[in-house]
């Protein structure tokens, strides 16, 4: 991004003056889609904006999930000199932070290094350099996303299975209640304060539904940009989980949180406009699918396999992707058709979409959705065409999807063409993020391991 330090000094500053905030918190994602950053007094702020001296370790970026930094790919020595970076605060993305003693914004920032230049393995940044591919032929990405989470009651002892909290009645979700009202006035209150904060947070949410699995919840954000919408997805997030210990429970976004419960997802609605006109570049002028819109799924159907650690990131992700829990296994695409992992929704031409279903509720937002577009982008550069839509279930067809973490690492190491346009370096480097958490995991024996092998085998 480009930034103008006067400018937009200037458009902080009235807005931090009107909004009579005193705290401003940093936020930078790292490659698990942690927030990381720090909080600055809104002076110190404004100083820092204009002096280009607000700055972090640079080594954050690549921290794991256990708080470890990776050794990286020969050439990349940037993690062991740890060099500090600098933060450059995205203007359109300052918001009031809710639920704060002391008046307090959050505004998303992009990294850049000492001599201005932007740091590309940073994840808004990998997303950004997708949109401007997009950009350069005139082509505007529209993305709306689900997010799919769990409620769980208070869990201490990682060791204990998790159990569905205590609702408004005094009991526990214990059967599935899809799309049910009563179940989602169970925790009314928390969804209510959640609603609440969204709003003072500028959020823009439409609605939020009563998941399959036991106090499991979905809640649907407006279509818009993604860059926009990624930034929601994560203070989303964030609110909630914060709003859930607020009142003595959990808010998890795990892809498999709960044993016997299906998985969270992020599906991924998505569509193409023209920069000039604003028509649905996925239709023709009579409503017919057009050749970017079969090629967009043909990219998604060739590369998106070999992708999927951008889409499920962890160990855990992968034991959501089973057909007993509605949860996509191959990348077949039909219409209306929520057995694919690829659905296109019944529309009109200039409402014409393709939702990617694949994307756990665990993964980075900005990776996911720059994955996505990635693989859609390459698919109509090649010229790629579909297979044809399938019309019955698609459990029944082949896997296509890795099936574990370990798996998709091997694939993703081979996936030439996504790769050149995400950029080599970011993919050596998230890389090397996961497989360091892959060791870590492969060195934990697990409570099935004690129950069923301890004394059997």
């Amino acid at each position: 991004m480009k930034f103008d330090n006067g400018e937009d000094h200037k458009k902080l500053e009235a807005w931090i003056k009107a909004k009579g905030v005193s705290e401003i918190e940093l936020m930078l994602p790292d490659m698990n889609g942690i927030i990381r950053g720090k909080v600055v007094p809104a002076v110190r702020f404004l100083q820092g904006v204009e002096r280009g001296t607000l700055r972090i370790a640079s080594s954050i970026l690549t921290v794991t999930m256990t708080g470890d930094y990776p050794d990286l790919p020969s050439g990349i020595d940037q993690a062991i000199q740890d060099p500090d970076c600098v933060l450059l605060p995205d203007p359109s993305s300052i918001r009031v932070a809710p639920g704060y003693r002391t008046p307090t914004a959050f505004v998303m920032t992009d990294a850049f290094t000492k001599d201005g230049e932007p740091i590309e393995v940073a994840p808004r940044q990998v997303l950004t350099k997708i949109m401007n591919l997009y950009a350069e032929k005139g082509w505007v990405p529209i993305i709306a996303p689900e997010l799919e989470f769990f409620l769980t009651a208070r869990n201490i002892d990682p060791d204990l299975p998790l159990e569905s909290p205590i609702g408004r009645s005094g009991r526990a979700e214990t059967v599935s209640q899809p799309y049910g009202l009563e179940a989602l006035n169970e925790h009314e209150d928390l969804i209510e304060q959640v609603y609440e904060y969204c709003e003072i947070a500028d959020i823009d949410i439409d609605t939020m539904i009563h998941e399959a699995g036991a106090a499991q919840l979905e809640v649907n954000f407006n279509h818009g940009n993604p860059m926009q919408l990624a930034d929601q997805v994560l203070v989303f997030k964030r609110i909630f989980r914060q709003v859930s210990l607020m009142n003595g429970v959990y808010g998890t976004f795990m892809a498999k949180p709960m044993d016997n419960q299906p998985g969270s997802a992020m599906h991924i609605h998505q569509s193409l406009q023209d920069a000039k006109t604003g028509n649905n570049l996925f239709a023709e002028p009579n409503g017919e699918d057009s050749w970017m819109f079969r090629s967009f799924i043909a990219g998604l159907q060739k590369f998106l396999p070999e992708c999927a650690p951008l889409f499920a990131p962890n160990v855990n992700s992968f034991r959501r992707m089973r057909p007993q829990y509605d949860a996509p296994i191959n990348v077949q695409w039909g219409r209306d058709n929520r057995s694919c992992g690829l659905r296109v929704p019944l529309s009109d031409g200039q409402n014409r979409r393709v939702e990617n279903r694949l994307p756990g509720a665990d993964c980075n937002p900005y990776l996911a959705i720059a994955a996505s577009l990635a693989c859609g982008y390459v698919g109509m550069q090649m010229g790629l065409e579909p297979s044809e839509p399938c019309t019955g279930s698609a459990y029944r067809l082949p896997r296509s999807l890795p099936r574990t973490l370990d798996e998709a690492l091997e694939r993703f190491n081979a996936c030439g063409p996504v790769r050149e346009v995400l950029g080599e370096e970011f993919c050596q480097i998230f890389a090397s993020v996961k497989e360091l958490e892959l060791d870590h995991f492969e060195g934990v024996v697990s409570a099935w391991e004690r129950e069923h092998l301890l004394l059997k085998v």
